[in-house]
């Protein structure tokens, strides 16, 4: 692995992302060991709560708009659905349901399709200094893959983070049940490694069950089914960038990355 880092101690599965000096923005590679690792810690049976943490300043930026896709002669959208149902919405589907106990350590950006490492985590750590945003509908998409907004901060709160491009504060996610609990940023490791070692210590067969109850009390209430339809809807965003611009996803991209610059 080039750009993850992974660790098991103590019963905890430590994956970390490793490309700081690009606040860990997220190319296809990273994605495809970041699920390696989810899937090795998974399959581990000394492993007993997986967390999800970044090295450098930010969790992350999103995906890396540097990253290589096809030529846009060659790019179409049936590529584009395959690959974002597979690395993106599948791998976070994946990810949320395996049976073990996770918690996602945040600090500084966590922009757009980081997003979707976090919130398939059961509980997550945020630093004070934590902001998350989705500002891409100003690609002209209406919001990541992963479409956890609504059930992750309410249908108003959602509304206005996509509406506006605006970034929620630790405090704001917290208040709204996003976020577990907030730290100040040089404890966030602390409190995130203590966190999982008063999980750790509880029955593996009952936290198993109790994450599996909750999890099904949401597709019960339409989560899946939901996650499935949104991503269907931003299927259709990237058409309409592809009818206005020619690439499916360069609607305004000059101005997303002046966003991202600034953020």
């Amino acid at each position: 692995m080039d750009q993850i880092l992974y660790e098991v101690s103590d019963g905890i599965a430590a994956i970390t992302l490793n490309r700081p000096e690009a606040a860990n923005a997220q190319t296809m590679a990273l994605l495809d060991e970041l699920d390696a690792a989810w899937t090795r810690a998974a399959e581990d049976d000394e492993v007993r709560v997986i967390v999800l943490r970044a090295n450098g300043k930010h969790f992350s930026a999103g995906h890396d708009l540097k990253d290589r896709w096809p030529e846009p002669k060659d790019l179409t959208l049936e590529w584009i659905n395959d690959t974002e149902a597979r690395r993106y919405l599948g791998y976070s589907l994946r990810w949320r349901n395996v049976p073990k106990p996770s918690i996602a350590a945040v600090q500084g950006k966590c922009i757009a399709a980081g997003l979707m490492l976090c919130w398939p985590c059961d509980l997550i750590v945020a630093a004070e200094n934590a902001e998350f945003s989705d500002p891409v509908v100003r690609m002209g998409i209406g919001g990541v893959e992963y479409h956890g907004h609504t059930w992750e901060l309410g249908a108003r709160k959602a509304k206005e983070i996509l509406f506006t491009g605006r970034a929620l504060t630790a405090a704001e996610a917290e208040q709204v049940g996003m976020v577990n609990r907030v730290v100040p940023l040089g404890e966030l490791d602390v409190a995130t490694r203590e966190l999982a070692e008063r999980i750790a210590r509880m029955p593996a067969f009952g936290l198993r069950q109790a994450k599996r109850a909750v999890n099904q009390t949401l597709d019960v209430q339409g989560f899946h089914a939901a996650l499935q339809s949104a991503f269907d809807i931003h299927q259709t965003g990237h058409g309409n960038a592809l009818s206005v611009d020619g690439y499916p996803v360069l609607t305004r991209l000059a101005e997303m990355k002046e966003h991202i610059k600034q953020a």
